[in-house]
């Protein structure tokens, strides 16, 4: 059999939470949206929703999926919002890279690079040695039906769209815009990149990926995004998806967007910690999935959680 040339529903586990009776429901919603093969479908118990595990429960947590998982399984999705934190890492990266807790005690340091970084590989089980993962968030059932159903459509007809980097007044959270495509047009995959120097975007109705640095992002309420939109802004605690202290990156997400990132520990802005854009834009524009495209665009990803619909993939060959 060959090598499929991106991530597929046969090679992607999906873990529902039977403590949960919203993350049961979506887990079936999205099996049967993305014809997910049954023996896929992993159900753990997670009582009472903590936002964080530490050490041990997510070690049993785990071991728990892993025992149901084959070799052919490269991702998987964990389908709800909390939790999203395993002491300072990311739950995501907890589970495919492996806790480092010795990151907690300068949480604002260096963190080990991943062996994924703009890889080209469908397999980063068989060739890197990790199962990629992403949480998919339940703010209501109503609201992840629509998420799961804007990555299903971003597998149809591409449609002209917009990427939008922007550099903003605050310097700290600019720290990644060295890495901004330059503004150009690419009719093949009807596609404008715009960079900018401003702190917002408004009344935009065609925004397919949205990169940028503030605490908070304004007027998200006023803009549209295609099926298959990657959207985050590197902050400190985005990740903290139930957080209060800053904009969590669930409100991409509320906004119409498919899929984000965001840290949940703070990471100071090393521009290693979040998505390289030219990266994860030249992934994404060559056909991988949402789950690769920022997977691959992330160096040093220990504190940052993955979230969104992970077989998003507006650019893929052959769409009808």
């Amino acid at each position: 059999m060959s090598t499929p040339l991106r991530l597929g529903p046969a090679q992607l586990a999906v873990v529902v939470n039977d403590d949960d009776a919203d993350s049961v429901e979506i887990g079936e919603y999205y099996r049967k949206a993305r014809e997910i093969p049954l023996k896929n479908i992993v159900h753990v118990r997670i009582p009472n929703r903590p936002r964080k595990l530490d050490a041990e429960q997510f070690d049993k947590l785990k071991a728990q999926i892993d025992a149901h998982l084959g070799p052919e399984i490269q991702a998987v999705l964990m389908v709800w919002t909390a939790p999203y934190a395993v002491e300072c890492n990311s739950l995501t990266s907890a589970y495919s890279l492996g806790l480092d807790s010795a990151l907690c005690a300068k949480p604002c340091g260096p963190s080990k690079p991943s062996a994924y970084y703009n890889s080209n590989s469908a397999r980063p089980l068989a060739e890197h040695g990790i199962r990629l993962s992403m949480l998919l968030p339940i703010a209501s059932v109503e609201a992840a039906k629509a998420l799961i159903d804007r990555g299903v459509l971003s597998s149809f007809r591409a449609q002209p769209a917009t990427a939008y980097f922007l550099q903003t007044s605050d310097v700290a959270r600019s720290s990644r815009a060295r890495f901004f495509p330059r503004s150009m047009e690419l009719p093949q995959k009807k596609l404008t990149i715009k960079t900018l120097q401003a702190d917002s975007i408004e009344s935009v109705d065609d925004v397919m990926v949205y990169q940028t640095g503030l605490a908070a992002v304004p007027k998200l309420s006023t803009l549209r995004f295609r099926p298959g939109a990657l959207a985050d802004h590197l902050t400190s605690v985005g990740g903290d998806l139930l957080g209060e202290l800053q904009m969590s990156s669930l409100r991409w997400l509320d906004a119409g967007a498919t899929a984000s990132y965001g840290t949940v520990s703070e990471p100071c802005n090393y521009w290693q910690k979040f998505p390289n854009s030219i990266v994860m834009l030249k992934h994404y524009l060559a056909g991988a999935t949402a789950i690769e495209a920022y997977w691959r665009s992330v160096a040093w990803p220990a504190q940052g959680v993955f979230i969104g619909e992970p077989l998003a993939a507006p650019y893929r060959g052959g769409q009808r």
